[in-house]
């Protein structure tokens, strides 16, 4: 017989899921501290648009960190809160070179690439455990980072 946890969905499922959004919200963490950097440190001709992007970027990233983070509580488990853990855990890494306009949006980009990927494998671990709420949550986000990636990509063109 399958056990459920508090919101009707399989305790075993809901534990897969609850690890994967843990990947994600490492991803995330560390790609909001990039773009981040990028906002307080880009330099040149492009400053004014570039500095105005990714503090619209880092802004919606603080939003989804917490829904996150709250759908993992909503799940019956803990999210992680230490870098450290988001350090080894995340695909997306620490960017180094954080004022060159160009390479900021490249890697924001690659960065946007490992998430939406990490979002799709969501969206199929949602729906195998019928969790409707992390299932609209990533697609809500895939659409959303869909328009971005074509956005930053007209934009390196």
């Amino acid at each position: 017989m399958t056990k459920l946890n508090a919101i009707g969905l399989d305790v075993d499922k809901s534990k897969i899921l609850a690890e994967k959004l843990n990947e994600l919200l490492a991803d995330y963490s560390i790609f909001y501290q990039n773009i981040r950097g990028y906002h307080w440190n880009i330099r040149g001709d492009k400053f004014f648009e570039l500095h105005d992007k990714f503090q619209e970027l880092y802004e919606d990233l603080f939003v989804k960190i917490d829904e996150v983070a709250e759908r993992i509580q909503t799940l019956g488990h803990t999210p992680n809160h230490k870098y450290s853990i988001y350090q080894k855990e995340a695909k997306v890494k620490e960017s180094t070179e954080v004022a060159d306009g160009i390479q900021d949006v490249k890697d924001t980009l690659e960065s946007l690439q490992i998430i939406i990927t990490l979002q799709r494998e969501l969206l199929e671990l949602s729906a195998d455990a019928e969790d409707e709420g992390t299932n609209a949550l990533m697609s809500d986000y895939i659409r959303e980072q869909e328009k971005l990636v074509w956005m930053y990509s007209a934009y390196l063109n």
